[in-house]
């Protein structure tokens, strides 16, 4: 028994984390911290130093505040015993909890207490704690490793049903206050989104953004953050940099949350003992569409996604990327056509040259006209508009939209599966007359196999009836033109060219040589590419001068 009448200079260590909400008060700090110092009260040799506790902290994790700097102390030889309510509070990983007891603590001349396990490894001879601690250690890990799946598989579920489960909402959003797993608009912040996304279609790059931004004074997402008492050095807008960044801008630019859809499950931890996380495939995040209010159309979204990916580089001395950038293409090599300037009788002239044949890397020495050929393409969209505003034409491109929606989709493959049922149990019921003529069934199986298939087929025409009926509603339902009509509509009539326009309009220019080009519009059909063969008359053969 106790032979040594040290006295030990103890400190008590406390714990609690989120998956411990649940337990009993017993679990609380403050009942952990009554239950120790009541056992040192009881215990003369044991004199209490100092306190440590991490609440929030799991203990999975060694890197613990509170848990470090009882080490240092014991490092420092503060302190030579340590106690605490039971295992699980030390930690809950097997192998370190176990290595801490078994060798870290002897190594260092540390008593260890375990008060509700009835642990003191004083007690060097009792062979019954040495097969039950590493035993208890391994339970609170297995513990542990059960509540992480469990809290996965919730997160999972919420995730999938659309519900928003991060720590802190997305800039131009903040979490409903009715309901913590769901986005509702923040005005302030969303009107700064808003201005980005005009920005960017209006032609500036997201570097002439960012600065508009700081010469406005608007708050970057990091310090709005902090001016809303929320923790500024989380998220990834994490920075120490008090000015809005390219990087910030395409930030706001590329997050798909903005259209009203959530994006989660982007990233996945290693386990439940490692912080770590690891990028998940995109095509195996979790996408939620309508989840909360959009901010941005879907098509001004897929627009931003479209200029993001061209070639848009602001000019020196220009505010704007040039209307054509990234979209006017050498119809002979495919790659981008450069726009140039010369200077000739005071006058500064602006002509677009294959790049390919300015690196001296081949392809044919054609250039053409930047005024010219600005003015033919804005001939080509005002036609196009003329002949998609023309209401007959308009009506005529959204009659058919329905038959292309989702609910119409599913309707008809339900339609499709349905009559295979129908016919799958037609044939059964008639090979089952011919196994009864060749007695290969008797009377009784006959009867009954009849009847089952008979009623599988009347249950799925009476469903077949219903799902027609369905797909006849939605087609009498009124048709609402596409994002995309509506938004050309509102384009009205052109009378100057803008890199709005010509990015919402214009997939590519083609450029053949100075007399033939090829605009190839957006939206397939509606929008048919116009070959311009001979440009060198207006109107000779349909075509513009250029």
């Amino acid at each position: 028994m106790r032979s040594n009448k040290q006295i030990y200079r103890a400190a008590i260590y406390l714990r609690i984390s989120k998956d411990d909400e649940n337990l009993a008060e017993s679990g609380s700090i403050q009942n952990q911290r009554e239950l120790l110092r009541s056992y040192i009260e009881k215990d003369p040799q044991i004199e209490l130093v100092k306190e440590f506790s991490d609440d929030g902290y799991t203990g999975t994790n060694f890197e613990r505040p509170g848990f470090q700097q009882m080490m240092g102390m014991i490092q420092k030889k503060a302190i030579n015993c340590v106690i605490v309510k039971d295992l699980s509070r030390l930690g809950r990983n097997y192998i370190e909890t176990g290595r801490l007891i078994d060798q870290i603590f002897p190594m260092l001349g540390i008593r260890f207490i375990s008060v509700n396990d009835h642990y003191d490894s004083l007690n060097e001879f009792n062979e019954a704690d040495q097969i039950l601690i590493p035993f208890k250690n391994l339970i609170n890990d297995a513990y542990c490793k059960d509540m992480s799946m469990k809290v996965r598989s919730q997160l999972d579920v919420k995730r999938r049903t659309g519900q928003f489960i991060g720590s802190f909402a997305t800039y131009g959003y903040r979490k409903d206050p009715k309901d913590k797993n769901h986005l509702i608009v923040d005005e302030t912040a969303a009107k700064v989104v808003q201005e980005v996304f005009r920005m960017m279609l209006d032609g500036y790059s997201p570097g002439r953004i960012a600065e508009h931004l700081d010469d406005m004074g608007v708050l970057t997402p990091q310090q709005y953050k902090r001016s809303k008492g929320l923790n500024s050095n989380a998220g990834a807008w994490r920075s120490e940099n008090p000015h809005w960044c390219a990087a910030m801008v395409r930030r706001i630019l590329t997050n798909e949350v903005y259209t009203g859809t959530l994006v989660q499950g982007k990233n996945k931890k290693i386990n439940y003992k490692v912080k770590q996380s690891l990028p998940v495939d995109q095509r195996k995040w979790i996408k939620s569409e309508g989840a909360h209010e959009a901010l941005i159309t879907r098509s001004a979204f897929e627009r931003v996604q479209y200029m993001l990916g061209t070639d848009t580089r602001t000019p020196p001395q220009q505010e704007r990327v040039n209307i054509f950038s990234g979209i006017i293409k050498c119809a002979d090599c495919g790659q981008n056509m450069v726009r140039k300037t010369i200077l000739m009788d005071g006058k500064t002239y602006g002509y677009y040259v294959c790049s390919t044949e300015k690196a001296g890397q081949g392809c044919s020495p054609h250039r053409i006209n930047a005024q010219r050929l600005e003015q033919a393409v804005l001939k080509m969209v005002q036609k196009q508009l003329e002949l998609l505003l023309d209401k007959e034409l308009f009506k005529e491109s959204v009659t058919g939209i329905p038959l292309q929606s989702h609910k119409i989709r599913l309707l008809n493959d339900q339609i499709a599966g349905l009559d295979k049922e129908i016919i799958k149990y037609q044939e059964l019921k008639e090979n089952l007359y011919e196994d009864y003529r060749e007695g290969i069934v008797d009377d009784d199986d006959y009867e009954h196999l009849k009847q089952r298939f008979q009623q599988k087929i009347q249950t799925a025409k009476r469903s077949l009836g219903t799902v027609k009926e369905k797909k006849d509603e939605i087609l009498q339902q009124p048709v609402i033109a596409p994002e995309w009509i509506q938004e050309v509509k509102a384009l009205g009539k052109i009378e100057t060219l803008t890199r709005k326009a010509v990015i919402m309009l214009i997939d590519r220019i083609l450029v053949y040589d100075k007399k033939r080009i090829e605009v190839v519009f957006h939206y397939g059909d509606e929008l048919k590419s116009i070959q311009l063969r001979d440009m060198t008359t207006e109107g000779e053969r349909g075509g513009v001068s250029a």
